[in-house]
């Protein structure tokens, strides 16, 4: 695993880096675990733009992603690591020993031909998956559940991690990838190890094109908008905003105003608040 720089032949091609995909093994996809999916293109049920700046890229092929780990006690055998287009971690095709194939999200450290095992008392191995009750304090860990049963939901992307810090009575205290510390139920499952392709977030994108690509439309300031446009709009030449903070199109708050609910239930098991 390693990014490529590319050389400046060209304009787009000018401090630009790609992933050089040494880990990946197989260029084509486990066909019965694919299927094709409509991106929503940031609209809602009825066409209307919800989420804007989305639109346009690359066809895909969904990859079926196993983040139960519900195969309790089958082991399996990894038989590739393979490039997903809708994630930037990599993902791991098992195949256990009763035959099925399942994608995993690719731990760092896993390489072809290694097992694998969900089980209860499963031993402290990088792709192994267990109650969070039974890894040893500072284990880093991916995939975790939020209430026990309903499959991995934290730290699964490029380079994630969840540090197990405590356990207490029917909870476990964690450090989640944001700095966030809270308590998780000890029932809840995760598997170990960091999440694989650590240098995602150093890749260059390099030119507009490229994001293109990724679906991914213009984005446009809106201090060089019209006043009809937007609440930064208007004003001879570079005005200021106007106001006495940043807002969004719509007049509400922007850049670090908090969006959680103030009294929202899980509220009592969040021990310190993520850092902004």
């Amino acid at each position: 695993m390693g990014i490529r720089f590319l050389r400046s032949y060209t304009p787009g091609t000018r401090n630009r880096s790609v992933s050089d995909f040494s880990e990946i093994t197989t260029n084509k996809p486990e066909k019965s675990l694919t299927f094709s999916l409509q991106r929503s293109k940031g609209r809602n049920n009825r066409g209307i733009i919800t989420c804007r700046h989305r639109g346009g890229g690359h066809k895909r092929l969904y990859r079926k992603i196993d983040f139960l780990r519900d195969k309790i006690g089958v082991q399996g055998q990894v038989l590739s690591i393979e490039y997903d287009p809708n994630r930037n971690a990599r993902l791991a095709l098992v195949r256990y020993l009763d035959g099925e194939k399942r994608y995993i999200l690719h731990p760092r450290g896993l390489k072809m031909g290694e097992t694998i095992l969900s089980e209860i008392n499963a031993t402290i191995q990088i792709g192994n998956s267990l109650p969070l009750r039974n890894i040893p304090l500072g284990t880093a860990v991916h995939n975790v559940e939020f209430q026990p049963g309903s499959g991995g939901r934290l730290a699964r992307s490029a380079g994630t991690l969840v540090e197990l810090l405590a356990k207490e009575g029917d909870y476990v205290t964690v450090r989640l990838p944001s700095k966030e510390i809270r308590l998780i139920s000890r029932h809840c499952w995760a598997t170990i190890g960091q999440v694989g392709h650590i240098e995602a977030y150093s890749i260059v994108i390099g030119k507009a094109g490229r994001m293109r690509w990724l679906g991914k439309r213009p984005t446009v300031r809106g201090s060089v908008m019209n006043p009809v446009d937007h609440p930064h709009g208007g004003g001879e030449g570079r005005a200021p905003i106007g106001r006495s903070r940043p807002v969004t199109p719509w007049g509400k708050p922007a850049l670090g105003q908090p969006t959680r609910k103030p009294k929202k239930q899980s509220n009592r098991l969040i021990l310190r608040k993520r850092k902004k």
